[in-house]
């Protein structure tokens, strides 16, 4: 929500269906009270409708109309007045609160108003009203307000009513699509040991958000000390090692030093992920094992089509520049990812040999080029600037123009201007982005010539990219203009 604005959608929505209520709509037809955010964008949407005093809420909302006693009142007439403007009118709707319950998701959000009246009225009586089955309901729009100043009394009240729920009842709450949702309900399951390990475990490694993955893979390897979890070790060492994140591998590898099965790190030692190779190589370590000799004896076969290409970095992240031989021979195997992480490889080892490298930058996978473009950058100013600029032809693959260009760059001086005037007008989007960045901030540097007239041939083709002034301080810095 962006607060009070009303100038975004979610106003604009929240207005609406409150335009819909005052018509006499349903509450569950005037928006989706599924949805958390609509209740939110109804109530500062039917405020923003009041302040602004528009025929879309009637007259009866306002304080005098509003029935004191025990007078009926639907329930969209209700919702309305607990999102009225005047706190005045929230309070007394807050006490007729109780007799439609279909009005409690605004009763939540009164929990956190801003006026103490209304604030303490409403605390009072959702805590008399909601059960755990209404709680669970709830719960993502509580969360939601609990992000707000004053929002911390309804998460206290759900805390205290699923602490102790059972598998059953959060259930819904662990599968939910909301991922503050799920991360609280996982919260209140691994504190209370609901999950068996091998469950924590396979949430891991299914859920998409980090704080889960790290929160369930701890807690499932936490349950392997269990004496009770017996042959379920291996399941959630299984579902941990076999995940696509890295950290919930992470985990899992680090807990096969505590499971009393550290040879089976072995084959992590060439992980795609840096944090899982560390992992595998002080589980390997603590077993008395050194992986620099793994790594050597992987990589001492450049011709195996099965070298798996975490292997080459791995060698480099625990070996010395000694190892470099080793990685050479691997920037002709047949498997791109290898020769990236060869390349990677000497990066880390602070390698550089640029004839050797150079033919990469022509290396049909992206992934290559990339990285040797990195290893070369330092060096940038030792290439051929002419060689670079052919290689910007449009004709070219883009991450071969890409990479010459970013080589160009750091070259600097009259070549980076040759180089990105000369993409202008280039087909690529981002390549041309690139370009303009580079023309904006490009500076003479101290070899060219003052009044040198490519240079002011170059920045005259490029003038639209800066204002008037701007472009007269280029043709001073480069001693067109006296």
């Amino acid at each position: 929500m962006c607060g009070d604005c009303g100038d975004c959608g979610d106003c604009e929505d929240g207005e609406a269906s409150a335009a819909r209520l005052a018509a006499g709509v349903p509450l569950t037809a005037a928006l989706d009270v599924a949805d958390p955010h609509a209740w939110l964008a109804l109530d500062t949407g039917a405020r923003l409708t009041g302040r602004r005093r528009t025929s879309r809420l009637p007259e009866r909302t306002t304080t005098t109309s509003l029935p004191a006693g025990s007078e009926p009142l639907d329930e969209s007439r209700l919702a309305l007045a607990l999102c009225h403007h005047d706190g005045r009118v929230r309070e007394r709707a807050v006490r007729r609160a109780a007799e439609h319950p279909g009005v409690l998701p605004l009763l939540v959000i009164r929990a956190a108003d801003w006026a103490q009246p209304v604030r303490e009225r409403a605390r009072a009586l959702l805590r008399r009203l909601l059960d755990v089955d209404t709680a669970v309901s709830l719960t993502p729009l509580i969360l939601l307000v609990g992000r707000r100043a004053r929002g911390d009394a309804a998460v206290g009240l759900l805390g205290e009513l699923l602490h102790g729920a059972s598998r059953e009842r959060l259930g819904p709450l662990l599968v939910h699509a909301d991922r503050a949702t799920r991360r609280f309900a996982y919260r209140l399951a691994t504190e209370q040991h609901l999950l068996p390990a091998d469950e924590l475990a396979r949430s891991a490694a299914r859920d998409e958000d980090a704080v889960v993955q790290t929160l369930c893979g701890e807690a499932a390897v936490a349950a392997l000390d269990d004496p009770g979890a017996g042959a379920l070790g291996d399941d959630a060492l299984a579902a941990l090692l076999g995940a696509r994140s890295p950290r919930v591998r992470a985990i899992g590898v680090t807990a096969l030093r505590r499971a009393g099965r550290p040879e089976r790190a072995t084959p992590f030692l060439a992980d795609r992920s840096a944090l899982v190779r560390a992992c595998a190589r002080y589980v390997v370590r603590q077993h008395g094992v050194d992986p620099l000799p793994w790594y050597r004896r992987r990589c001492g076969e450049p011709g195996d089509p099965a070298l798996p290409p975490g292997a080459a970095i791995g060698l480099a992240e625990c070996g010395e520049r000694a190892d470099a031989a080793l990685l050479w021979p691997l920037l002709a195997h047949p498997v791109p990812g290898v020769r990236a992480r060869a390349v990677a490889g000497l990066r880390t080892l602070d390698v550089t040999d640029t004839p050797r490298l150079l033919p990469l930058l022509e290396d049909t996978a992206p992934g290559v080029v990339r990285e040797t473009t990195m290893l070369l950058l330092p060096s940038a100013r030792s290439l051929d600037p002419g060689r670079l600029a052919a290689r910007l032809a449009p004709d070219r693959p883009r991450h071969i123009r890409a990479a010459a260009f970013r080589l160009l760059d750091a070259y600097g001086g009259l070549e980076r201007l040759r180089a990105a005037v000369a993409l202008l007008e280039d087909p690529d989007p981002r390549l041309r982005f690139r370009a303009e960045q580079s023309i904006r901030h490009w500076r003479p540097s101290a070899d060219l010539p003052r009044g040198h007239p490519e240079a002011a041939q170059l920045l005259r083709i490029s003038r639209h990219l800066f204002s008037p002034r701007e472009y007269r301080g280029r043709q001073w810095e480069i001693g067109t203009v006296g």
